[in-house]
């Protein structure tokens, strides 16, 4: 089957993308199909998936619980390579992802959907890699006893994606539970599905049927049937901390496996030796990074509460403000765009209550407004940066989760006072530290309240280290071998006596 979206041939018509169950495509058995709408035009429909049912999703369990029998069984050499081989399936059809991603999640070609392109295609070759690695110990218990331990799969696998970089979010989960000899039953986002049904669409030709299973639809159905599927024995979510405690005490209610990656207000400090003028400019480039401001500052991980030591606030706020305004935001699938749409009309316009009621407080100090910048002959749901100063750790621009490109600024002078700060907040996610001397950086890494924090860095991520957040940021960790069997199997202990 060859998947086709509609945006650069809009009078084509909406072509129907099936889901897969049990190794076949097919509709909702309810007959309702969904539009899947791009951000980047206004109310122009990619294409239509299925709205999906509770007995959707019970026929997908049914497939994936027939299916892993024997892929728990087969020998994890076949489930490595089998890994291997998707991941090249991938990369031949890496650019196709990539502009499909554009289209379908508004993320930038050149920043965003290209590289996560690549990200998909390097974490089906890690997983595939180490897929011999989920293994047991065999304790010294003397000649007559054999003790040992089994790291075996949970069964089947639940796992429910988001929008703002889909792809990713399945290479951290898709690869290491299939590498684990589990099967899978996937929900993707209803605003971003496509990219998910594309790679199933590759996967498929390499899995035996049932699998991998892909179930479209809305979280309140799926996704909580999902949740609830006794079937189901494990549920991994990322998503909002909101949603993410539903999902948890859901699938918690019936003592099911779970992992949660959630939501972020991530604290990016600033010391004054990382604002000198040799290494000012460089230091505002990896703020700028670890913001997210190329992906909209859609992402969990945004640094978006940017702690300025006063020494150097001034200063440091105008070069960063001179290099995010020339950010060009425009069509996803243009060359030259830096940042794309925000996903839809209704984070769109949320992200804008977020600005005036930030704008409203007094002593704020607006040092850029973006916001409603729109790209000439574009009609989506674009906005530019926007970073305010002056602001206080207490007001809810410093306290929420906006998920848009909105950058608040907060003066520290002290390290104690900016480490209170930093993790006065539920969220633990990550943290960004900006300092040429290396014992205070990492004093302040140690003391910081967060799951993964970056020093002297914007990104930094590499595949094969664990990833996950402290406090109402999740539970778990991925990424990487130790989150896999931490989160992928069980461990059965086994006692022999020998000598009868």
């Amino acid at each position: 089957m060859k998947l086709q979206t509609t945006i650069d041939a809009p009078d084509a018509g909406t072509p129907d993308w099936p889901m897969l169950v049990g190794g076949e495509w097919v509709p909702s058995e309810s007959g309702e199909w969904r539009d899947v709408v791009t951000p980047a035009r206004a109310e122009q429909v990619l294409a239509r998936v299925p709205e999906s049912t509770k007995a959707d999703l019970d026929r997908a369990v049914d497939a994936a619980t027939a299916a892993l029998p024997a892929w728990r069984a087969l020998h994890f050499r076949e489930r490595g390579t089998i890994l291997l081989r998707i991941a090249d399936a991938i990369e031949a059809r890496s650019e196709e992802f990539a502009q499909l991603t554009a289209q379908d999640t508004g993320n930038a070609l050149r920043t965003q959907a290209r590289p996560e392109s690549a990200t998909l295609v390097a974490l089906f070759r890690y997983f595939g890699g180490v897929a011999g690695e989920f293994k047991g110990t065999v304790l010294p218990a003397g000649d007559d006893q054999l003790q040992y331990t089994r790291l075996e799969p949970l069964g089947v696998v639940g796992a429910i994606l988001p929008w703002n970089s889909p792809l990713m979010i399945a290479a951290m989960k898709l690869p290491a539970a299939l590498a684990a000899g589990n099967t899978l039953v996937v929900k993707p986002a209803e605003d971003a599905p496509l990219t998910i049904l594309l790679l199933a669409q590759v996967m498929s030709e390499h899995l035996p049927a049932g699998v991998l299973n892909v179930v479209t639809g809305v979280g309140e159905t799926v996704g909580q049937a999902i949740s609830e599927h006794p079937g189901i024995h494990k549920v991994s979510f990322t998503g909002s901390s909101e949603v993410g405690r539903i999902v948890g005490a859901t699938a918690g209610g019936r003592l099911a496996h779970q992992s949660l990656e959630l939501g972020g207000k991530s604290p990016n400090i600033v010391c004054p030796s990382a604002a000198a003028p040799d290494v000012i400019e460089a230091t505002a480039e990896g703020v700028l990074l670890a913001m997210r401001f190329s992906r909209q500052g859609q992402s969990c991980t945004a640094g978006s509460r940017l702690f300025l030591h006063e020494d150097v606030h001034d200063e440091f706020l105008r070069v960063l403000v001179e290099k995010v305004s020339k950010l060009k935001v425009g069509d996803p699938l243009a060359e030259e765009t830096d940042m794309g749409a925000i996903i839809n009309r209704s984070q769109y316009e949320q992200v804008l209550d977020y600005i005036e009621d930030g704008k409203s407080q007094p002593g704020v100090r607006v040092a850029l407004d973006m916001s409603r910048d729109v790209p000439e002959g574009l009609e989506g749901y674009y906005q530019g940066p926007t970073i305010l100063a002056g602001v206080a750790n207490d007001w809810r621009i410093a306290r929420e989760e906006i998920f848009g490109p909105v950058l608040v600024v907060i003066p520290w002078k002290d390290e104690d006072e900016v480490v209170a700060m930093a993790n006065d907040s539920h969220y633990g996610l990550a943290a960004f530290v900006w300092s040429r001397d290396l014992d205070q950086a990492l004093g302040l890494a140690h003391r910081i309240e967060s799951g993964w924090v970056q020093v002297n860095q914007g990104g930094g991520q590499v595949i094969g280290q664990s990833y996950g957040g402290y406090k109402s940021s999740g539970i778990g960790r991925e990424f990487s071998i130790e989150g896999a069997i931490e989160g992928f199997t069980q461990t059965k202990q086994i006692n022999v006596k020998l000598g009868r």
